[in-house]
């Protein structure tokens, strides 16, 4: 058994949707579940729909269409003169979200609205591809994910609950994927009350590992548009190298600084499990890309990781007495409360500092909450992270080329430089 695992950039069209086709038709003889992400930039055009729905703002009606207009278009080119076969699966789902999208009741909740309708994207995608490959005489048993995924109602970060979800897929799936070409969703499960859940943003790699643990994969494969693990972004630094192996504790810690090519989530299933990952090219699948396992040599190079749009809380008492312990319980009580992630953090005698995402629907009630507690919250915005992990003494001074280094934090292997432009 192997699970691949395609990103949107993998089906953002109808090349895209053949390309995949074309290598999973190259592994006739093996067991694959495969996992796909929404379509191109489908999830951020529906977070664009949840924010203008929850607003009750009339452009959500108009949002809806332009990304049914785009999968219409793919269909039409991917099935041409066909595309009326098998466009019914699709446009039922999108029926589906229209209703979504005019029911008052669930504009309460802006996360539960958001797992709710960010999942069509995984929905959609899947029926396309699982169609055209039908349609390539590639047989294929879709299901539907959140049947196998359980998971609790922590809306937009759902902690999966492992017991039932290995119940379900030993009894249920295993049976079904010795038979048949599975095709399914990431990033989306099933919550207590039977609701639409989501794993977090870019959770489909945390999917793969979840049904590749259980299912006791030889291997787990994700497809993206670069050759592998990079050292860095290619779009943002000089001189970047390919990683062609890496162990499983370096990638927990690159994907936990937020390198974006593995989720965070990711490895810890694989780990434990001793089951290699792959991180390879869907535009040159011969090539070998990166292999992450216990038998990987230790890094050779530095690694860095760069996160925009984050901001910095500084926080400190109204009458700028010291903070003390009873001050950071009520800070990370209400960083938990709010699913507010804390970046790197910084403690001096009279403030404490923070950096997070810039997520207003986040950051915001926080604020207030934090405000409501008796304390001084002063934010600065437009700040750029850069993590360096491995680091080597000429860091700092390379970082200094993307803006003024307001603050610094070195950790063990990782160093941290807050820039301001």
């Amino acid at each position: 058994m192997k699970i691949y695992k395609f990103g949107g950039a993998s089906v953002k069209d109808a090349e895209g949707v053949r390309n995949v086709a074309n290598i999973i038709s190259q592994e006739k003889n093996n067991e694959i579940l495969v996992v796909i992400s929404a379509m191109g930039k489908t999830t951020n055009a529906l977070e664009t729909l949840v924010n203008a729905t929850f607003k009750n703002e009339k452009s959500a009606s108009d949002v809806l269409q332009a990304i049914i207009q785009s999968h219409n278009e793919l269909l039409a080119e991917l099935f041409q003169e066909n595309a009326f076969i098998w466009i019914n699966e699709v446009r039922n789902l999108f029926l589906e979200l229209e209703c979504l999208i005019d029911n008052e009741n669930l504009k309460d909740d802006y996360d539960f609205l958001y797992d709710q309708i960010v999942s069509y994207g995984e929905l959609i995608s899947t029926r396309i591809v699982s169609a055209y490959l039908i349609s390539q005489n590639i047989q294929n048993q879709w299901i539907d994910a959140r049947n196998f995924i359980i998971t609790d109602s922590r809306y937009r970060d759902a902690k999966v609950q492992w017991e039932e979800t290995e119940k379900v897929v030993s009894n249920r799936l295993k049976p079904l994927s010795a038979k048949n070409l599975i095709i399914t969703q990431g990033f989306i499960g099933k919550g207590e009350k039977g609701e639409t859940t989501t794993l977090g943003r870019e959770g489909s790699d945390y999917s793969a590992a979840i049904f590749g643990k259980i299912l006791g994969a030889e291997s787990v494969t994700i497809w993206k548009d670069v050759a592998g693990v990079m050292n860095a972004d290619p779009k943002k630094f000089d001189n970047t190298v390919l990683i062609s192996e890496l162990s499983y504790n370096d990638a927990i810690e690159l994907a936990y600084y937020g390198a974006s090519v593995i989720h965070p989530k990711t490895i810890q299933p694989l780990k434990a499990s001793n089951i290699p990952l792959f991180v390879k090219s869907f535009l040159n699948p011969s090539e070998p890309g990166t292999k992450v396992s216990d038998d990987s040599q230790p890094l050779s190079v530095p690694c860095k990781i760069h996160k925009s749009n984050q901001i910095m809380l500084e926080i400190s008492t109204k009458d700028f007495n010291f903070i003390v312990e009873e001050h950071l319980k009520q800070i990370f009580e209400a960083l938990s409360q709010y699913k507010v992630r804390a970046h790197i953090m910084q403690n001096s005698a009279i403030h404490f500092r923070c950096v997070i995402d810039n997520k207003e629907n986040k950051h915001m009630p926080l604020i207030e909450h934090l405000g409501s507690m008796g304390l001084n919250i002063h934010i600065i915005e437009n700040l750029d992270l850069l993590s360096v992990y491995q680091p080597i003494e000429s860091s700092r001074d390379e970082m200094k080329q993307f803006g003024n280094i307001i603050m610094q934090q070195n950790m063990g292997n990782a160093a941290h430089y807050v820039i301001q432009k």
